[in-house]
């Protein structure tokens, strides 16, 4: 017993040693600021707690963002190029604007026709990932085990899930892979829920975003800088969505090749670039976590694939060497499972916008550009026992919601139980 509350109290301590608050986190690490578009950093932990003994991995139920991507509109990439492209060809450009317009022309020629896909950066990160699941969790892929992949039927989502299967093949040449991406899956795997959606985000909720967003908003040196006339972008500029869209690709230049040779956060002062991050992380908790404003109801849109999941790894616990299941999907789908399933403080309610940071909730943390959450089942190398299983955000152990056996390790029948009764409820409203 005092050995599993010293691996208890380690995990806690360890978990504990990553929560800061994000203003920090920001000016540590600038491309955080980026929220979904930050690019996968890569586990935080050097390694893993060691399972209980007598404990080996024996099946990894997993789901996961898509890698780096170009951004996914036209307006994405032409809003600020025509805006300063037109003011340009007025002489309303200051020589700092112009330049600015020399880097976005970059940005958008780089994507042209590629809008939404998978850039190379991205496939770099899968191919990690891949790499480090086998690396960390060899048992699960020994000899001709059986790995089930499934994408939606997004490219991006395709070429990250072919990238990831790739690394498991260059060390295990033998894996029976399956892999497949149907409209036949989409209900769990990417469900939209048009009547939760208008639930979220009412005109009552609308408001309050609104006039938090209005608190931390003041473009008016952005727009000094760039342009020479103020009268002109006064009543020529929607100088808030100008801001918002530079901010946008200064954010994504990071899953670019560019990122080498250019970068825009030049154009924001450090204040500039957190009230950013603000409206963008109060946007992510109220339409995809627990915020209170609508009950707390955004992560249950991901009620179907956490079922599916339930579902599945029953199913394969009964096999004696069941692999892997492994799904590829998106960060709307990854931010409201990481929140149903409550992990670390990621199911907290918090009322007040204005607190989200102060209380540590940042949606960088959950869902950079290839986030996931693995879930590692664990079983007795002899005799009988319970199931456990840890959870991985981002390959970084979590914490569930109710009592460890020991340190990040949670028996299965507790995590059925707890989550099963979750959905029951929900449902029954």
């Amino acid at each position: 017993m005092k050995k599993l509350l010293i691996t208890s109290f380690i995990f806690l301590f360890a978990s504990l040693t990553f929560a800061q608050l994000p203003r920090q986190e920001i000016k540590e690490n600038i491309f955080r600021s980026g929220s979904n578009y930050y690019a996968y950093p890569g586990p935080l932990q050097e390694s893993l707690t060691p399972p209980p003994q007598n404990y080996t991995p024996y099946y990894i139920s997993h789901y996961g963002r898509h890698g780096s991507r170009y951004l996914i509109n036209d307006s994405d990439y032409d809003m600020a190029f025509k805006t300063l492209g037109r003011a340009d060809s007025l002489g309303k450009l200051t020589s700092y604007g112009k330049d600015v317009l020399r880097r976005v022309t970059l940005l958008r020629d780089e994507a042209n026709l590629r809008h939404g896909e998978l850039t190379l950066r991205g496939a770099e990160q899968h191919q990690a990932i891949g790499r480090r699941m086998i690396e960390r969790f060899p048992e699960v892929f020994e000899g001709k085990t059986t790995i089930d992949a499934k994408s939606t039927v997004v490219i991006r989502c395709i070429l990250s899930m072919e990238n990831a299967l790739h690394a498991l093949l260059r060390v295990n040449p033998d894996l029976q892979i399956r892999h497949d991406a149907s409209e036949h899956d989409m209900w769990y795997m990417n469900f939209n829920d048009k009547e939760l959606k208008k639930k979220v985000f009412p005109e009552s909720v609308e408001k309050t975003y609104d006039e938090f967003c209005a608190s931390h908003q003041n473009n008016t040196r952005i727009m000094k800088a760039l342009f020479n006339d103020d009268n002109y972008w006064q009543h020529e500029v929607n100088a808030q969505d100008l801001a918002y869209h530079i901010f946008k690709l200064a954010s994504n230049i990071q899953s670019s090749e560019l990122r080498r040779d250019i970068s825009l956060y030049d154009v924001f002062t450090e204040e500039e670039l957190y009230d950013m991050w603000l409206q963008t992380n109060a946007w992510w908790y109220i339409h995809y976590g627990p915020s209170p404003l609508n009950n707390g109801i955004a992560p249950y849109s991901q009620r179907n694939l956490l079922r599916v999941m339930i579902a599945e790894a029953d199913s394969c616990l009964q096999l004696p060497h069941p692999g892997a299941t492994l799904r590829y999907g998106h960060e709307v789908c990854v931010m409201p499972l990481a929140c149903l399933l409550e992990l670390d403080d990621f199911g907290k309610s918090i009322l007040d916008l204005e607190d989200l940071d102060d209380e540590g909730w940042a949606c960088y943390k959950i869902f950079p550009m290839a986030c996931n959450i693995q879930l590692i089942f664990y079983r007795p190398t002899e005799g009988s026992g319970d199931i456990l299983l840890k959870v991985l955000l981002n390959e970084n152990e979590a914490r569930l919601p109710f009592p460890a056996v020991t340190g990040p390790y949670y028996r299965w029948t507790d995590f059925r139980t707890y989550f099963t009764d979750k959905l029951e409820r929900y449902e029954k409203k």
